[in-house]
């Protein structure tokens, strides 16, 4: 009767009460198991280093933040201490950046460009983790996003970033062969410390296509002299030039616009169109045979040329005129050139092909002419020059069409105070270098004219410049600068001169490294990036 009792009792339970026996009786059993193995270790739920192929199916188990992901990947890469561009890179990427944002002023470079690379620098957020990954994997991928672009970009953000800095600190670099010091720089420091990024980062790769005469050659002793001399210096670089187009922070393209008119120009027919294609064609082979012209739409190119028709000769390819950096004698403000993203190359007439016997002049002391200028009738300023001053018997200034017979043009130059350069048909004169190599003071007569380096070079505090509406006072202002004024120029010249000078080997702060580095500067403009999302 007891045994049917307890039976009847047993079976008497409620339902509710049978399911939760069933269910928590199991749990226990589990829970007692994990206690024994050590409880749960939350570092198994993103495993970056197991060899354990057991496979999980939940994906929302193993994605984890883009935060968490850079310092778990930061991690990994200093335990297996693996030191790569790359995971420097990402390891101080945002620090960099950061910095790199505050130059954002320095050469007005776009505003979004250090959101764009933390961007396209970090995998996406939503990627998820597989166990069997390793840590070289882990790196592996980092070198895929961190493309040689992106390390080229990222780069010159950094030299943005120190430029803006030296711009705004006194702190001087101790440099062995010159340094950039007084009021002929808009800011010496910032130039210095540009100058000394340009040595450290920048390469340039020169195309090989093309056949001399037209390409990779130029004249190097007449007027046109630094379009042969530059191309020439170029391609024999060792320190700049890069045979790997992908190190390349820009891209020269070896022509030269004063050949063309000489072997492809139909003489007197006024007709460019033979050019125009020589251009295009040349264009053409580049563009398809590589992709870094379609890349950036020639933005990270540059061409250069001193002949009157070199801005005609880029109008041949629209890419050419509007994008590219087109280094040019005839920066003519009115006629399509963007000082922003040009560069005004010196116009030096190289006689022999070289500078010596050029350059140097007496003490001011010994200098009798106030002003001085020879030179036809060309343009439409030297007329009014010398109808004013031309000829005439003044003692101060000697301004002549045609020097008197058995008077030395150089000589002229280096006993003057002043050298009055006015323009010619085109913007551009020799005489402004002729002045400065001869410590004579340079006297800019001209409309429209961007001065050669005047992104670094304080044109004012060394040069007088003359409207064409003051010809006819031009005695009166160059009288009424005071000899204290006249000496502080006079030193500024000879000081600036280092920058015009020509070598071969090229000296460092001369003329060819000083157009290399107006091109490093508008190089600092541009954003390839922003071309690529067009």
């Amino acid at each position: 009767m007891k045994q049917d009792n307890k039976k009847r009792g047993y079976l008497n339970i409620s339902p509710l009460l049978k399911l939760i026996l069933c269910l928590s009786i199991p749990l226990i059993l589990v829970f007692g198991f994990v206690c024994l193995n050590g409880g749960p270790n939350s570092s198994n739920w993103v495993v970056l280093n197991s060899s354990t192929t057991s496979g999980v199916n939940s994906r929302e188990k193993h994605r984890v933040s883009v935060k968490d992901l850079r310092s778990k990947i930061d991690g990994v890469a200093e335990e297996t201490s693996v030191a790569t561009e790359d995971s420097v890179l990402s390891q101080h990427l945002e620090t960099q950046a950061a910095a790199a944002a505050a130059a954002s002023s320095v050469f007005a470079p776009a505003a979004n460009e250090t959101s764009r690379i933390l961007k396209d620098m970090t995998p996406n957020s939503t990627d998820t983790l597989n166990e069997t990954h390793t840590p070289e994997t882990r790196i592996f991928k980092l070198e895929k996003v961190a493309t040689d672009l992106d390390k080229l970009e990222f780069g010159l953000q950094k030299a943005r970033a120190a430029i803006k800095e030296a711009r705004y600190k006194n702190r001087t670099y101790d440099d062995p062969d010159f340094n950039p010091v007084g009021p002929m720089y808009w800011n010496a420091n910032a130039f210095h410390r540009s100058y000394l990024e340009m040595e450290k980062r920048f390469k340039v790769f020169v195309y090989e296509e093309g056949e001399s005469p037209l390409f990779h050659n130029g004249p190097c002793k007449s007027i046109y002299s630094t379009e042969g001399n530059f191309i020439h210096l170029m391609e024999i670089n060792n320190q700049f030039r890069t045979k790997n187009p992908d190190k390349a922070q820009i891209f020269f393209l070896p022509l030269s616009v004063t050949m063309m008119v000489h072997y492809v120009y139909p003489r007197d027919s006024r007709d460019l169109g033979p050019i125009r294609r020589t251009m295009r064609d040349y264009i053409n082979v580049i563009s398809s045979k590589y992709p870094y012209w379609n890349r950036s739409l020639a933005a990270d190119h540059f061409m250069l040329s001193c002949h009157d028709w070199g801005p005609e000769a880029s109008f041949s390819v629209p890419y050419l005129r509007k994008n590219s950096i087109r280094v040019l004698c005839n920066a003519n403000t009115s006629e399509g050139f963007q000082p922003r993203k040009d560069v005004s190359l010196p116009e030096i007439n190289l006689r022999t092909g070289a500078i010596h016997g050029f350059v140097g002049g007496p003490s001011p002391s010994r200098r009798s002419i106030l002003g001085f200028f020879a030179g036809g009738l060309h343009g439409p300023i030297r007329p009014i020059l010398l109808e004013q001053w031309g000829n005439k018997n003044d003692q101060d200034l000697k301004i002549y069409k045609y020097l008197p017979k058995g008077v030395s043009y150089y000589d002229m130059l280096r006993n003057s105070k002043y050298c009055i350069c006015p323009s010619g048909y085109e913007v551009a004169s020799p005489r402004i270098v002729e002045a400065i190599y001869t410590g004579c003071i340079p006297v800019l007569i001209s409309d429209h004219y961007v001065p050669p380096f005047s992104d670094v070079l304080n044109w004012k505090s060394f040069s007088v410049e003359v409207s064409v509406k003051d010809i006819p006072k031009l005695k009166t202002i160059l009288s009424s600068i005071s000899t204290r004024q006249y000496l502080k120029m006079y030193r500024r010249v000879l000081q600036v001169r280092t920058h015009f000078e020509v070598h071969s080997p090229p000296k460092r702060y001369d003329f060819f490294h000083m157009i290399l580095h107006s091109v490093w500067l508008r190089r600092l403009n541009v954003h390839v990036h922003d071309h690529l999302e067009l």
